[in-house]
């Protein structure tokens, strides 16, 4: 981008989990201060998380983060708020009906129902406004459990395979299965993947809008924003990874 670009003519659009923060855990004070000092100032800044306002807001230091950020998008951008202020919502049990959904769950807690892993802890399901979260280990589980299945479930394929399993029994409810972080994947209707929340910024005048995310290839939850031609995508494995682009990008 050309130094002589104004804050409202750019828009950084941010990951949360491995972007701006490690795997589930709270921005560290250093990040927040470049972001927050540095990043804003210069350009206009928002959030994409497909985690519910509570977790992001959790995650980023608390509920102020909705002030402190231009956009929070959260699930997907199907809760939306610009500046502090809600400006959209939408929810997957109106869409998809809860008949269907409810086939849907039942078949996915009989499938976890049969594997067996290194542990099992508590809510294999979450259901949020935008989505499902399907979580074979339990979303109760500690960060060393949490540790332990990621690394079982890179050896096993765990996700990948319940994945492949319920797009053969669901061919027709339109749904799009999203693996992303350590333990869990995202299951939503076609086109409520982090597109979703550039309907709410494509029209405000930027002239170049950037994501950055770590779950950039396919089948990650990143990869439909950052390969969309609205976007300009940044892959990134880790917070100092986001600050060392944020600097080239802005010249700071």
């Amino acid at each position: 981008m050309s130094s002589s670009m104004k804050r409202e003519e750019i828009l950084c659009l941010f990951d949360v989990d491995g972007t701006l923060t490690l795997p589930r855990q709270t921005i560290q004070p250093a990040t927040e201060d470049f972001l927050l000092s540095k990043v804003k100032p210069a350009a206009t800044i928002g959030l994409v998380g497909g985690s519910d306002l509570a977790k992001i807001a959790e995650q980023m230091g608390g509920a102020d983060v909705m002030n402190k950020f231009d956009y929070v998008f959260a699930e997907n951008g199907l809760v939306a708020y610009k500046n502090g202020k809600l400006i959209g919502k939408m929810s997957i049990q109106a869409h998809v009906g809860d008949e269907k959904l409810q086939l849907f769950i039942n078949y996915a807690l009989g499938y976890m129902s049969k594997l067996t892993l290194p542990v099992k802890r508590g809510t294999f399901i979450e259901f949020r406004d935008g989505l499902v979260n399907v979580c074979p280990v339990g979303r109760s589980c500690s960060q060393a459990e949490r540790d332990q299945f990621a690394a079982y479930d890179k050896e096993h394929n765990i996700r990948e395979m319940f994945v492949k399993h319920l797009k053969a029994e669901f061919p027709d409810l339109g749904l799009v299965y999203s693996i992303g972080g350590q333990i869990s994947f995202d299951v939503f209707p076609k086109g409520w993947d982090k597109t979703y929340a550039l309907r709410f910024v494509e029209k405000e005048g930027f002239k170049e809008i950037h994501f950055f995310g770590d779950k950039t290839a396919p089948g990650g939850n990143d990869h439909e924003i950052y390969e969309d031609p609205r976007t300009i995508g940044h892959r990134v494995t880790c917070p100092e990874e986001t600050i060392a682009q944020l600097k080239t990008l802005l010249h700071l």
